[in-house]
């Protein structure tokens, strides 16, 4: 209803600013005019070298019909704004309805004009690519926003349907139109006060029958993940209802309220509904082509998936880096376009000098299964070594560990080369993927299922895919296999996303970069909003 209002209000204000430019139609490219936008101008010079290049034409303050129209859907758009999570206030839409409604001399005229095209610009640049700029917010966020060139958008929309040039902006991608509904959704329940009384406990198990279990069973209810019912015990319909909550929520599904459940059950809506407003951002930050095939690594989610024509075709479980700042796992997107067999590792350095080194100084023959590579690339013999003299800044030696089992990234790695040596790997560490929480790591990404993986990518490629993989690595020898079709990687961070069929999911923060994210975000305007009713 509010939406409504606004939207008829904006007609309204389009239609009573008409006749105020209407009564003087040749103003607008008068020689006042023209100095009063190439002042305005003057410190943008992406609008000023639009208004250079149109010989200082209005695209918005004419009495045209198109410039009507551009005005009246800037208007639609500016006020329909929050329910993309964007800094409503931050445009100026009061303001911009005041200038308008006093614009009377030619100079006036002018700087309307600018100030129009000034906020138009920051708008499209919020809804399609996002409010901030990622690595401003955290150190981990290395990925490269596909930017639009701000003249060419404005040259694009001043010769386009205004309204629908303004309603292609932001992604088209089904995950956005679907937080876009979550968000619709979550505003509701935070209108309606959340969830209700949070549950009074640590810990909850089957069997229980007290107070807190009935807080636990209303709150269920809430959720909607439990029919109505006036039980008072943590029975079978309470366990399966806390199953499926942990499955919505990346838990171990014990049907056991733990502490880790717990804290996710009494995390109240309106923090789910400012993850849901990072997801959206974050979605805005990867607003291009994924690729018609990709690989899709959410870190929060522990979890690698391969995406043909918008499908998962294979997933599997992973582990990524540990929460440490020089081991978590950054986010960038790039391309893989090959794979290594048998790999060799070679031991980057921040790990040879400060966990490998130290036990050299002890014990020379440490880590047996590295060699020990001097400048000439010859492996040196340990016994006539003597490491004392040694320090981060000042060893001179590579190593490196041998093909084999044993090796630390297990039999099989998957290149997308880049300047933070991050990459795809098996792993000899089994165990760690059993873990609920799986960050620990170097920083690369290792993976449970290495050789369905390697599969699946040569399945492009090999008639026997399978078979192919397995006489390669039978030769014990590194081999490079490159992809004919390389393939895009994409290392993003989501604690809020959907599914296109069930309930949205939630995983915690596990680096605290949404937390960052939301603060910023908040500071630079965007606010929570709550719908009654």
């Amino acid at each position: 209803m509010t939406i409504i209002k606004r939207l008829t209000f904006s007609a309204f204000l389009a239609f009573l600013i008409l006749p105020l430019f209407a009564a003087n139609p040749a103003s607008a490219q008068s020689l006042a005019f023209k100095q009063a936008v190439a002042e305005a101008s003057a410190s943008d010079r992406d609008i000023a070298a639009f208004y250079k290049e149109n010989g200082f034409q209005p695209i918005w303050t004419s009495a045209s019909r198109a410039d009507r129209l551009r005005r009246q859907a800037l208007l639609d758009a500016l006020s329909n704004a929050s329910a993309h999570g964007l800094p409503v206030a931050s445009y100026r839409a009061d303001e911009i309805s005041g200038l308008m409604r006093s614009a009377r001399s030619d100079r006036q005229l002018g700087a309307l004009e600018v100030t129009l095209s000034r906020i138009f610009l920051d708008y499209a640049r919020d809804i399609q690519t996002g409010i901030l700029v990622p690595s401003r917010v955290d150190d981990g966020l290395v990925r490269e926003v596909p930017l639009r060139p701000r003249k060419a958008t404005l040259a694009a929309f001043s010769k386009s349907s205004a309204k629908g040039f303004l309603n292609a902006l932001p992604p088209k991608s089904a995950e956005y139109a679907r937080l876009m509904k979550e968000k619709m959704r979550f505003e509701r329940i935070v209108g309606r006060g959340g969830w209700g009384a949070e549950v009074v406990a640590t810990s909850l198990k089957p069997g229980e029958s007290n107070n807190s279990v009935l807080q636990l069973r209303n709150r269920l209810i809430a959720m909607g993940y439990l029919d109505r019912t006036p039980t008072s015990t943590y029975d079978n319909a309470i366990i399966s209802a806390v199953k499926a909550f942990q499955v919505d929520h990346g838990l171990n599904d014990d049907g056991v309220v733990g502490p880790r459940t717990m804290e996710e059950i009494n995390t109240s809506a309106a923090t789910r509904l400012s993850q849901i407003v990072v997801a959206m951002e974050r979605e805005r930050w990867i607003n291009m082509p994924l690729g018609k095939r990709h690989i899709w690594v959410n870190l929060t989610d522990f979890h690698a998936r391969i995406v043909d024509d918008g499908k998962v075709t294979f997933q599997t479980r992973s582990v990524v880096g540990a929460n440490d700042p020089e081991r978590r796992t950054p986010e960038f997107s790039d391309v893989m376009d090959h794979m290594v067999i048998n790999p060799t590792w070679n031991v980057p350095r921040s790990i040879a000098t400060k966990e490998y080194l130290p036990l050299l100084k002890e014990n020379p023959f440490a880590v047996s299964n590295l060699d020990i590579i001097n400048v000439r690339g010859q492996i040196v013999s340990r016994a006539e070594m003597d490491f004392s003299g040694y320090d981060e800044t000042n060893f001179p030696y590579d190593l490196k560990e041998p093909p084999s089992r044993g090796n630390a990234l297990g039999l099989v790695k998957f290149m997308f080369p880049n300047r933070y040596n991050i990459y795809l790997h098996d792993t000899p560490a089994k165990s760690l993927f059993g873990r609920e929480k799986r960050a620990f790591s170097h920083g690369c990404i290792r993976l449970k299922d290495p050789f369905d993986f390697a599969y699946t990518l040569l399945a492009k490629q090999e008639r026997n895919p399978e078979g192919f993989f397995q006489s390669t690595l039978a030769t014990r020898k590194e081999t490079v296999v490159s992809l004919r079709e390389p393939v895009q990687v994409h290392l993003v961070y989501r604690t809020a996303f959907t599914k296109a069929k069930g309930n949205i999911q939630f995983r915690g923060d596990v680096y605290g970069r949404d937390g960052k994210i939301w603060r910023a975000l908040n500071n630079a305007g965007v606010v929570l909003t709550a719908q009654r009713g």
